[in-house]
């Protein structure tokens, strides 16, 4: 089962075109689906588990709930998953109060759709990705615009809104992801604000730069 990989920093990834999306502070998941097994496989973002996980039983059903159905017609109409046998798509979990990839028990949870990769064929870019999903729940376009050390800035100093619209959102908003090109061209960066940075030291003070950037 496809993983997910690493993000770059912005400082090294290309000043072009791109989408700007809201980054959820969560858990990345995976789910993989296929024509002849339906939802199958379903992990985090280095171990495959199942529904029956003390903690991440919860999103399988979210998940199941909101995507299980909707995405499968897409998968089944649209040209761009012709002759494709499994689709492994990505989602974030997180509550309110999740922070830093911890959650609170009893904090009510969401989970976003950010990515689809169909097998053999690298990620969907992000204008095939909305174009194919944008009717869904998924993760938000906040800008297209080309990326520049000004806007870098701009999020960084919290002057450019990151924060979800949706109705379960991170108190403590984290940044945003850029992506521009497509399938195996995809590329990504993650930029995150200063207040994000000044809070996970506070709270993390002995890992916080395995979780910065």
């Amino acid at each position: 089962m496809k993983t997910y990989p690493s993000i770059e920093h912005s400082a090294k990834a290309p000043r072009q075109p791109c989408y700007v999306f809201v980054k959820y502070d969560g858990s990345n998941l995976r789910f993989e689906w296929s024509k002849k097994r339906g939802w199958y496989k379903f992990g985090t973002r280095k171990h495959m588990i199942d529904e029956t996980h003390p903690i991440y039983g919860e999103a399988h059903r979210l998940f199941l709930e909101r995507y299980g159905d909707a995405l499968p017609m897409v998968f089944k109409k649209s040209k761009e998953f012709r002759n494709v046998e499994a689709v492994t798509v990505f989602a974030e979990w997180f509550g309110k109060q999740s922070f830093a990839g911890n959650h609170v028990q009893d904090d009510p949870k969401s989970i976003v759709l950010f990515d689809v990769n169909p097998l053999k064929k690298g990620f969907l870019g992000p204008k095939r990705f909305l174009e194919e999903f944008g009717h869904l729940e998924v993760a938000e376009l906040l800008q297209m615009r080309n990326l520049s050390d000004e806007f870098i800035n701009s999020v960084r100093d919290g002057s450019f809104d990151c924060s979800s619209k949706y109705a379960i959102a991170n108190e403590i908003p984290e940044g945003v992801i850029c992506k521009g090109g497509d399938g195996h061209n995809l590329w990504m960066a993650k930029i995150k604000t200063q207040n994000y940075y000044d809070v996970l030291k506070s709270r993390c003070p002995e890992d916080w730069s395995t979780k910065w950037e």
